[in-house]
């Protein structure tokens, strides 16, 4: 009787109580973001995956029980990247408007990039709408970014910088002024992409709006004095 083939030590898959390793987790969330913007959610395997990411399938399922929960995975991180927890950390001594400019810029460049243009396109098809993926890209994603971000502005409601009753709803307001027109166009291939300024005027115009929605009399001051310069 032949004796089983041996996997290579460096596909061996974690057994239990063995760490996982943080590159090949790496290597196969990169992999899984490249193919799933190229060829969508259906058009890809497991197998397929953990070719182009150079692990074995089991390596991959030992990371991510399934596809679902890799795309959720590769939603999660490409959130964190563009999105880091560090943007939304305690800063009094910035102003409350130059805070809120610098997440503006880091969301609208993470939600209009290949990826996330392509990963909106995928969960509006008839076979990913009102499925349970959506539900997990949603809690992976934008629930997470909009927490954070609420967080944040109850920490500049203590410091008298907002005067927000229902912070929930203001968050996903900020969110949803910045994606606006442009981020539609964007995702219906139509128009084509707005250039560098257009993108910095839409930021600019949707960051005032906010602030002056929800800024108290002190910082709405600072910002007609900043336009009227």
């Amino acid at each position: 009787m032949m004796s089983p083939r041996k996997t290579p030590s460096s596909e061996r898959s974690p057994g239990p109580g063995r760490p996982k390793d943080p590159a090949k987790r790496a290597a196969i969330l990169e992999s899984a973001t490249r193919m799933f913007t190229a060829h969508g959610f259906d058009g890809v395997s497991m197998d397929e995956i953990a070719a182009d990411a150079g692990v074995s399938k089991l390596t991959v399922y030992s990371h991510f029980t399934d596809k679902e929960t890799l795309f959720a995975a590769a939603v999660k991180s490409h959130c964190e990247q563009g999105l880091p927890s560090a943007l939304f950390e305690s800063t009094p001594d910035v102003p409350v408007r130059e805070r809120l400019l610098s997440i503006a810029r880091a969301f609208y460049s993470m939600v209009t990039a290949p990826e996330a243009i392509a990963g909106h396109r995928m969960l509006c098809t008839p076979q990913l709408a009102n499925t349970p993926l959506s539900r997990m890209f949603w809690d992976a994603g934008p629930r997470r970014v909009q927490e954070e971000f609420a967080a944040l502005l109850r920490r500049r409601i203590a410091t008298g910088d907002l005067d927000i009753d229902d912070v929930p709803r203001a968050a996903s307001q900020f969110f949803s002024l910045l994606k606006g027109e442009p981020h539609a166009r964007m995702v219906f291939g139509c128009c084509g992409a707005p250039g560098d300024t257009d993108v910095e005027a839409h930021i600019v115009a949707s960051v005032d709006l906010f602030v002056r929605a929800y800024g108290t009399a002190a910082v709405r001051d600072a910002l007609v004095r900043r336009q009227s310069r």
